[in-house]
């Protein structure tokens, strides 16, 4: 797995429903603007707000997509349940680490060891600390590699770490770390990070693509300045809870009906969409 994935928003329409018909136009757009994939009810779509007819459509959207255009879809699921719905086709379900209950590293590696044992795909690990309040080593990390379905981890620890060093120094074979910082993208590739699921990248993807694509080539003269622009971006994107700004965004660049999201979020401030509005249009790419 490499390239860059994007996370996708749930839209909705002006009666609150999800915007099916506009899920796969924008599907389609970030897709043609060179995406590698799409990750299905990912956090950034708001799954949790979601019933389970809504996710079910969802899902059928981004997958009817991914199955006509050939790109590999991610699907967010991290219970059995959620597991045994992911469409057989997909190229992985992410996973996050068993939030909220710290059960130690050694819980962590026992949980995904049994969830591969039952997932219909291969899992990629949604490692994100400062939310789940579980920290991983390294070397906790390479142990999950191990395991024949676990094929790679969504990195979003909100920094380049100690960690982070020492896994891409010697990364597990077949095992891909993903860039799940968007500020952090353009660090993590140089040091070996194979692409990213990026909620940024629903706004100037092909830049995105050409900063994944420079470091891969070793272009480092043409990868950081456009690392820069692309960061200015993100720090943008996530002034406020995601996916409040992209919403917005998107809204006002007239790719979504409404910039609606569901409670508990709240919608976007003016100043947070005022410092989004120039990524909105033209190219960060010279």
């Amino acid at each position: 797995m490499e390239g860059v994935y994007v996370p996708l928003i749930t839209p909705f329409s002006e009666d609150g429903a999800p915007a099916l018909g506009v899920l796969e136009k924008l599907a389609v757009e970030c897709l043609h603007a060179g995406a590698t994939g799409l990750v299905a009810l990912g956090t950034t779509g708001e799954p949790a707000s979601l019933s389970d007819a809504e996710r079910e459509a969802v899902l059928d959207v981004v997958a009817g997509v991914c199955r006509d255009t050939g790109a590999p879809l991610l699907v967010g699921a991290n219970t059995p349940g959620r597991l045994a719905a992911v469409p057989t086709g997909a190229a992985a379900a992410l996973t996050l680490v068993p939030p909220f209950l710290r059960p130690g590293e050694d819980g962590v590696v026992a949980y995904f060891e049994a969830l591969a044992a039952v997932s219909p795909v291969p899992l990629v690990v949604y490692h994100v600390p400062y939310r789940t309040g579980q920290p991983l080593t390294a070397a906790t990390l390479r142990r999950l590699a191990a395991i024949e379905q676990v094929i790679g981890v969504k990195y979003a620890t909100g920094a380049v770490d100690a960690e982070a060093v020492a896994l891409l120094a010697d990364p597990p074979p077949g095992f891909a770390v993903l860039c799940g910082d968007d500020t952090m993208l353009s660090p993590m590739l140089a040091l070996g990070a194979s692409g990213g699921i990026l909620a940024s990248a629903h706004l100037q993807t092909a830049a995105f693509v050409q900063l994944v694509a420079a470091w891969r080539a070793g272009d480092v003269a043409r990868a950081r300045p456009l690392g820069r622009r692309l960061a200015r971006l993100s720090a943008a994107v996530f002034a406020e809870p995601n996916p409040t700004v992209v919403k917005a965004a998107l809204h006002a660049a007239g790719r979504i009906p409404t910039p609606d999201v569901r409670l508990p979020l709240l919608p976007a401030s003016t100043a947070a969409v005022d410092e989004v509005a120039p990524y909105l249009y033209g190219s960060l790419l010279e």
